[in-house]
């Protein structure tokens, strides 16, 4: 797939290739591959990541008892990838993308607690609102008569009604990438394995509905600047809220989410390469750093609390050494993979026509992706040992270390290569010195800015205490989840009790029951006069004489 899209890339082709399913009368019905260099850039990442991730699995979920289920509900979340990843009609791609969302809640349950089962609902839930939008879509699609959208490319300004389309896509992705205010399942979704972590959180799922922006980006952009508003607002609030997080896999998830806000807001500019640059590679260093995540909570018996994890740097230093590769190159630091795409970002903002408000915004939710990175990496490795005081860590030189191997050459790599082949000029961005290495400045504060939130200790600090219901706020990303799960429950179920008359139907409530009702009502205020007739027959007779009184006057 790799050497298929650099052909194609540098032939600058396009295959379609259709199957003609079956013809009913003049109607035909066909189903359409669409092979440009996006698409099999995109699917041979996905296709490198999930193999790499299978084969993790072997020894990661080894005393599984039901390993073969678990292998086949991975290849069939990457087969649906597959199929929204090659498609043109937004039939096939809702296929692919309910297939994602369904197989996604299969994963999130996979082991079967409370947790798992409320984090599926909320996952599959959340993702539901995404498929209703793209089914509107569709529909609305129909007065087009094609749902193959490569046929609109050069009529979407021709047609107000296709701006529907985009803003209907737009919310499907902004569903499926868990921007806000969708953003409380990503979070959640961290109850599955965690090699699913991985797959999941780098290249499939919540990339899906980057990648679909990518595609339609022709009828997104009359909604650039809501785009931009909502990706500055998920960047800058799950940066907050990793901050304050103790739970690594979380820490990671709302790094990914940071990303993706990321993403969102460079798309919003107008430029969609640079989007799916940064798409590619991210997903690569983040499924590393899951994959190295998961060693030490495999390591350590399953915690995942990085205040207990510490000094691993003298343990296990190999997965130490992939773990913090990837996390420099999330950071930005220069010449890891990450920089080759973020640095451009950032200069990209520089010169775009933006108020001072969203460049500060953007330039301190990437310093908050610093300090997180940093808080972990302190926490993590030069930190005393905070666990069992004669524990046996060592590293198996197995599949899960021989997977991350790969991974960390193609991190390595991957910036620089794809800049090379991606771009046919290359971006020669011209600034002022100081807004050339405000990127750099930011990125040097923010690592400090992490050191001292490490030294504080926040956890045992008083100044936590004295402002408690600040920092629950901030690291529960807004309070977003309790508005997603109760907040809407209690809504419902309120309303479910108010209107049980509209339930039952009015016919019911003005017929027998109504009668019914009555007639409890008065022989309850007649048994009443008749117990207590004395005290009452006195007041009737006193009332009655009050009112012929004031009758005579």
């Amino acid at each position: 797939m790799f050497i298929f899209s650099l052909y194609l890339l540098m032939f600058d082709k396009m295959y379609f290739i259709e199957f003609n399913l079956f013809n009913l009368n003049s109607l035909s019905i066909e189903f359409l591959i669409l092979m440009d260099w996006m698409s099999s850039l995109f699917m041979s990442f996905v296709l490198l990541i999930s193999s790499m991730v299978i084969f993790y699995s072997k020894t990661y979920m080894s005393e599984d008892f039901n390993l073969n289920r678990f292998i086949l509900l991975v290849l069939m979340f990457v087969f649906s990838m597959m199929l929204m990843i090659l498609s043109p009609n937004l039939i096939s791609i809702l296929l692919g993308w309910d297939g994602l969302g369904l197989v996604s809640y299969c994963l999130v349950i996979y082991y079967q607690n409370v947790k798992s089962y409320s984090a599926g609902m909320l996952t599959a839930l959340s993702n539901r609102i995404g498929d209703v939008m793209l089914l509107m879509a569709i529909a609305w699609m129909l007065n087009f008569g094609s749902w193959n959208f490569m046929l609109y490319l050069d009529y979407y300004y021709l047609d107000k009604e296709m701006k529907l389309v985009g803003m209907l896509i737009m919310i499907a992705a902004m569903t499926k990438s868990a921007q806000i205010p969708f953003s409380s399942w990503l979070p959640a979704a961290m109850a599955a394995p965690t090699p699913v972590s991985a797959l999941v959180h780098s290249s499939t799922l919540v990339t899906a509905g980057v990648y679909l922006l990518i595609r339609f980006h022709f009828l997104v952009m009359n909604y650039s600047v809501f785009l931009l508003f909502i990706g500055l607002i998920t960047m800058f609030m799950s940066g907050l809220g990793a901050n304050f997080e103790y739970d690594l896999k979380k820490i990671i998830a709302l790094s990914t989410l940071s990303q993706l806000g990321l993403m969102f807001t460079i798309l919003s500019l107008g430029s969609f390469s640079l989007a799916f640059f940064h798409l590619l590679t991210h997903a690569l260093f983040k499924a590393l750093l899951f994959m190295c995540a998961g060693n030490f909570i495999h390591l350590m018996g399953n915690c995942q609390d990085i205040r207990f994890m510490g000094g691993l740097i003298n343990k296990i230093p190999l997965t130490v050494v992939y773990f913090n590769i990837s996390n420099l190159s999330l950071c930005g630091i220069p010449f890891f993979s990450g920089f080759y795409s973020k640095d451009l970002i950032m200069e990209f903002y520089s010169m775009s026509y933006l108020s001072y408000f969203t460049y500060i915004f953007m330039f301190f939710s990437l310093g908050l992706t610093v300090s997180y990175t940093f808080r972990l990496i302190y926490y993590l490795m030069y930190s005393y040992s905070n666990f069992f005081s004669l524990n046996m860590i060592k590293e198996n030189y197995d599949s899960m270390v021989f997977s991350m191997g790969l991974m960390f050459l193609v991190v390595v790599f991957s910036g620089s290569f794809l800049m090379w082949i991606l771009f046919k000029n290359p971006y020669l961005i011209m600034l002022p010195f100081f807004m050339k290495i405000l990127t750099l400045l930011m990125v040097l504060l923010g690592a400090l800015f992490g050191m001292e939130i490490y030294k504080l200790k926040l956890s045992y600090n008083l100044m936590m205490l004295s402002k408690m219901k600040m920092f629950i706020f901030f690291s529960l990303m807004w309070n977003l989840p309790y508005i997603s799960t109760f907040g809407m429950n209690y809504l419902f179920i309120n309303l479910g009790k108010n209107n049980k008359y509209i339930d039952q139907g009015w016919s019911e409530f003005l017929g027998s029951q109504g009668l019914f009702n009555y007639l409890k009502i008065s022989s309850i205020f007649l048994q009443y006069l008749f117990k207590n007739n004395l005290k009452i027959f006195l007041i009737m007779f006193m009332f009655w004489i009050f009112i012929l009184m004031i009758l005579n006057f």
